[in-house]
């Protein structure tokens, strides 16, 4: 009888515990600030990580010399050429792998940069608020999503495609009233041009990198909250044939520290993530996350870090003729650090 009883405790115990599991579980699929990795669990694996086996050979490839500097937004196209963004100056800066030059004056605030597989160049222009898609051969330019719902877009922000040919990207700060406008939010614009917002406000907190594993399975979604208590994290998602998006969960968590901001993808599926700060800025943000490229597994395991030179490290993008060059955009310095493992084949377009 005393056996049954205490199986009884036992099993109500567990029943309680497994329905406080599923309300945290949901609670954290509807973007709530999650804890469900500590920054001291990221602080505890730089000891332990094996960098070599992974980066290697940080060069300095130029220095930026406008009066304000803010880069983003790598991209290599088919010839070898890596275009970037200094967003405050309004252009978009090539090097050639011998000299810097600019691309485009009046950017109007271009932030995310992405080839796709013909050769014409993607564009967050954040400024104007709109995605645009510029033939390389014939400099024309098309707009291809500047509102949602009868409201501009926030500024949109990076962006990257699918197998099919269908463009995702992040776009923020939004607003919280969704009669004044759009939120922060993830959209998807299909091949026919239509536009789907797949995520918003609150149920994600500030949308930043994003990409698509090599086999087209998954999506991953960098936050990158500077406030206190919000989400500062790489959320993954199931990547549907009909780019519909499923099964959020958390692959890696950066509070207290600075979050990653831009992110690129190898063959084997590990993301290489520009994340941390040298010093504080007036934000929640503490120092916990180092500054430099973070390797993160598809398991959510940090493999390697390198450290960068200066702040503020904000995006990567593999380049190259074996595509193991990752181009990095950190602060006033363009740099590339040496891979052992290529970078995801589409980064290099197929238009020649």
């Amino acid at each position: 009888m005393r056996d049954q009883k205490n199986a009884g405790t036992i099993q109500r115990s567990i029943n309680r515990r497994d329905v406080l599991t599923k309300i945290l579980t949901t609670a954290t699929c509807v973007g709530v600030f999650d804890r469900s990795s500590s920054a001291a669990g990221i602080a505890d694996q730089y000891e332990v990580i094996k960098s070599g086996k992974y980066l290697s050979n940080l060069k300095i490839l130029a220095t930026i010399a406008d009066k304000k500097v803010f880069t983003e937004g790598p991209a290599a196209d088919s010839h070898g050429n890596l275009y970037f963004t200094n967003v405050p100056a309004n252009k978009i800066l090539k090097w050639d792998g011998k000299s810097l030059t600019v691309f485009r004056e009046n950017s109007k605030a271009a932030n995310g940069l992405y080839f796709e597989s013909d050769g014409s160049l993607l564009t967050c222009e954040g400024g104007a608020k709109r995605v645009t898609r510029t033939n390389m051969k014939t400099g024309e330019t098309k707009v291809l999503a500047d509102s949602y719902n009868g409201f501009p877009l926030a500024s949109p922000n990076d962006l990257c495609c699918d197998a099919a040919g269908r463009i995702y990207f992040t776009s923020r700060p939004g607003v919280e009233d969704p009669t004044k406008g759009n939120a922060n939010a993830v959209y998807r614009i299909d091949p026919v041009g239509k536009l789907t917002q797949l995520l918003k406000s609150p149920d994600i907190h500030m949308p930043n990198g994003i990409v698509i594993s090599p086999d087209n399975q998954t999506l991953y979604l960098i936050e990158a909250h500077p406030d206190a208590d919000r989400n500062r994290n790489i959320l993954a998602f199931d990547l549907g044939s009909d780019g519909s998006l499923s099964n959020r969960r958390t692959l890696i968590n950066f509070y207290p520290g600075r979050s990653g901001d831009g992110m690129s993808i190898d063959s084997r599926g590990n993301l290489y993530v520009a994340a941390g700060l040298r010093a504080t800025r007036k934000t929640s943000e503490t120092l916990d996350t180092r500054p430099g490229i973070h390797v993160v597994s598809p398991a959510g395991n940090l493999l390697a870090f390198m450290r960068t030179p200066e702040d503020t490290i904000t995006n990567c993008t593999f380049g190259g003729p074996d595509l193991k060059t990752l181009f990095v955009t950190c602060g006033t310095k363009l740099l590339s650090i040496r891979t052992t493992i290529p970078g995801k084949a589409t980064y290099r377009p197929l238009d020649k």
